[in-house]
């Protein structure tokens, strides 16, 4: 497995600055369910981290804020019955996460103009319109 996880083209997360906790996943079972621990929770603190510049980490702390407990992103995966499978999981939505976060912000939408061709075209349509009503009423008097 490769020692680090990653996120762009320019940053990748040393896999030491990740932090695992498994656990028994939950949910409906029979006889010998969930017996092994493979539910896993992930976290990474984004805050103390040292793989991510400064500028960077400042926009996704700004992105991320409300997802961040006590300054750390906690991501939990328990969909698969397998803990390996879990865990690939939970490294997906991290990338994903901070992928996301450190984008660069979209550029602002420059509003357009409406084409002349096209007001002169619908006021056409409208004349054409209004024309036809018109004679509708014209023929009933």
């Amino acid at each position: 497995m490769e020692d680090r996880l990653r996120v762009t083209g320019t940053v990748a997360l040393p896999r030491a600055e990740l932090q695992w906790k498994f656990s028994r996943s939950g949910g409906p079972g029979g006889q010998s369910v969930n017996t092994a621990d493979s539910k896993a929770e992930l976290r990474f603190d984004l805050v103390n981290s040292t793989a991510i510049p400064d500028y960077l980490k400042a926009r996704a702390l700004d992105r991320l804020g409300d997802r961040l407990i006590e300054g750390s992103l906690v991501i939990v995966a328990s969909e698969q019955r397998s803990q390996l499978q879990n865990r690939r999981a939970a490294e997906a939505r991290l990338v994903n996460l901070l992928a996301d976060a450190l984008a660069p912000p979209a550029a602002p939408r420059r509003p357009t103009k409406i084409p002349r061709g096209a007001i002169q075209a619908r006021l056409r349509n409208k004349k054409a319109r209004a024309d036809i009503k018109k004679s509708r009423r014209d023929r009933g008097e």
